[in-house]
C-alpha cells in the first residue's frame, strides 16, 4: 500500500517546486507588461510630436495646395492638416452632400470640385448646411461664381464611407468623403487624392459654414503605459509573496 502510494506521488510535482515555477510565470508576466508600458511610452512620444506638428501646420500660412506633379508625394504622415489655398472655378453642378454630425448638429458637409486652369480637379468641403438646407436651390446665393481662391486645410481621402454605412454612389448617397469614389461618379478627370476643408470665410447666405474641422487626436498612452507598469508591479509583488511561501514551507 505505501509502495502504491509512492508511486502514484513520483510523477507529481512538490508543492516547493509549483511555487517555484508559478513565482518564474510571475516574472515573466511581469517583464512582458514592462516591455508594453514602455511600448506606450514610445506611442506617447510619437503621439505629442504628431500633435505639435499638426498644431504647426494648422497655425502656419497658407501655402499652395500641392500641385498635380506633386500629387504622388502627398500622404498623411507629413501632408494632412497642412493649411493650404487653392484657386480655381467650382463646379457645383458636380456636388455632393456627405453626411456629417458637428458642433452644429447633423447635417451635411457640401463637397465641390474646383476646377484649376490646367484642368485638373480638387474637392473642396465648402462647409455644414443643416439637414433643411440640403436642397441647392435653398441655399443658391452661397454658390460663389468665376475664379475664386479657397484657403483651408488639407486632408487625406476617406475611402469606403463610415462605421456599418458604405457609400452608395448610385443613389448619390455619401458617408464620407471618398475622393476617388466622388470623381468617379461625377465623371471628374484629374482629380488630387486629397481634398480641402474650407476655413471659416462667410459664403452669401452664410451657407455653407466652413471652418468646422475637429482636429483632435486621441491621446490615452499614459494611461496605458501607467497600467502595464502597475501590473507588473503587482507580478512582482505577488511573486515575492509566493517565494516567500515556499521559503517558509521549505
Amino acid at each position: 500500500m505505501t509502495t502504491e502510494c509512492q508511486a502514484e506521488g513520483e510523477g507529481r510535482p512538490s508543492p516547493s517546486r509549483a511555487r517555484l515555477a508559478f513565482t518564474g510565470a510571475l516574472l515573466i508576466l511581469a517583464v512582458v507588461f514592462v516591455a508594453l508600458g514602455t511600448w506606450q511610452l514610445q506611442r506617447l512620444s510619437w503621439k505629442l510630436d504628431l500633435i505639435a506638428r499638426v498644431d504647426a501646420r494648422v497655425q502656419a500660412e497658407a501655402v499652395p495646395a500641392p500641385a498635380q506633379l506633386d500629387w504622388k508625394s502627398v500622404s498623411r504622415e507629413k501632408d494632412e492638416y497642412r493649411h493650404v489655398s487653392k484657386t480655381g472655378t467650382f463646379l457645383h453642378d458636380k456636388s455632393v452632400l456627405v453626411q456629417a454630425v458637428t458642433e452644429r448638429g447633423a447635417g451635411f458637409w457640401v463637397v465641390t470640385p474646383l476646377v484649376s486652369e490646367d484642368g485638373s480637379s480638387v474637392l473642396i468641403n465648402r462647409g455644414f448646411v443643416p439637414p433643411d438646407r440640403r436642397d441647392p436651390a435653398q441655399r443658391a446665393q452661397g454658390d460663389v461664381s468665376g475664379t475664386t481662391t479657397v484657403t483651408g486645410l488639407l486632408r487625406i481621402s476617406e475611402p469606403g464611407g463610415a462605421f456599418l454605412r458604405s457609400n452608395d454612389p448610385t443613389n448619390d448617397r455619401w458617408f464620407s468623403r471618398d475622393v476617388d469614389a466622388i470623381a468617379t461618379s461625377k465623371g471628374l478627370g484629374d482629380v488630387a487624392p486629397y481634398f480641402i476643408d474650407a476655413d471659416a470665410t462667410p459664403n452669401r447666405g452664410d451657407l455653407p459654414i466652413g471652418g468646422l474641422t475637429v482636429v483632435r487626436f486621441r491621446n490615452s498612452h499614459l494611461v496605458y503605459a501607467l497600467t502595464w507598469f502597475t501590473l507588473a508591479a503587482m507580478g512582482v509583488a505577488a511573486a515575492y509573496l509566493v517565494y516567500r511561501q515556499r521559503n517558509k514551507a521549505a
